[in-house]
């Protein structure tokens, strides 16, 4: 039992390297540009990692072995935050500027709520993984359909646009149901997936305009509390 689940973990670390390691790769050399593969990041971490808690059992104990994962990808963006390791790959995938201090914020903040919302939620509920997957799919497509039809601003933010919100809401919803069907069709969860669609689209919808407010870099923060509030309240 106990191997099995070191093997778990093995595989959760060794699938969150290689994309991460795979999106340093590509901006490196400059054949994604930097915004998006901060976005392309972003978007996949979540599900890849979410679905990866599949592989272990429902012991309570493996929250904190998943949870271990996020944890080491954390600490070494603060040690890149702070300077103490060097790693030009990984500022350039992650940094809108090339500075390594910007990864103290956005990237910081992403994976303490990764390791949070890993050990207060798990398997026995769904809301730690839609907050997740709206902070993830919904923040990144959000950017991505923002650069690209963006014309339209928000009237109350002029650094968003109600294309970008669309892709919030898209995004959110898409990868949260995606996932939490996945989740449901493999038992973990005991409702079928029509029970929760109503729940999700409040929740992305909600979490979409929660990401319009002015508030720079931390996003990660305010949407993700959003998400979990309503989905205690709806779920």
């Amino acid at each position: 039992m106990l191997t099995s689940n070191i093997l778990a973990l093995a595989i959760t670390f060794i699938v969150a390297l290689l994309w991460l390691r795979l999106n340093d790769y590509l901006a490196q050399r400059s054949w994604v540009e930097s915004h998006l593969s901060r976005k392309i990041i972003h978007i996949g971490t979540g599900p890849l990692f979410v679905l990866c808690w599949l592989l272990f059992n429902d012991d309570p104990i493996n929250k904190f072995l998943a949870a271990l994962v996020p944890l080491a990808f954390t600490l070494q963006f603060f040690l890149i935050g702070i300077g103490v390791i060097k790693d030009e790959a990984s500022v350039k995938a992650m940094s809108r500027t090339g500075d390594h201090r910007e990864i103290l914020r956005g990237p910081l903040y992403y994976g303490i709520i990764f390791v949070l919302l890993t050990i207060i939620y798990w398997k026995n509920s769904p809301i730690g993984i839609i907050s997740l997957l709206l902070m993830c799919g919904g923040d990144g497509l959000a950017d991505i359909f923002g650069r690209k039809w963006g014309n339209i601003k928000i009237l109350w933010n002029n650094g968003k646009s109600w294309a970008g919100s669309l892709g919030m809401f898209l995004g959110g919803w898409s990868f949260s149901v995606i996932v939490v069907w996945i989740f449901s069709a493999a038992g973990v969860f005991l409702y079928p997936i029509q029970y929760f669609l109503l729940p999700i689209s409040i929740i992305s919808f909600i979490g979409a305009i929660v990401e319009t407010l002015p508030l720079r870099d931390i996003d990660n923060i305010t949407v993700t509390f959003s998400a979990v509030l309503l989905g205690h309240l709806l779920l």
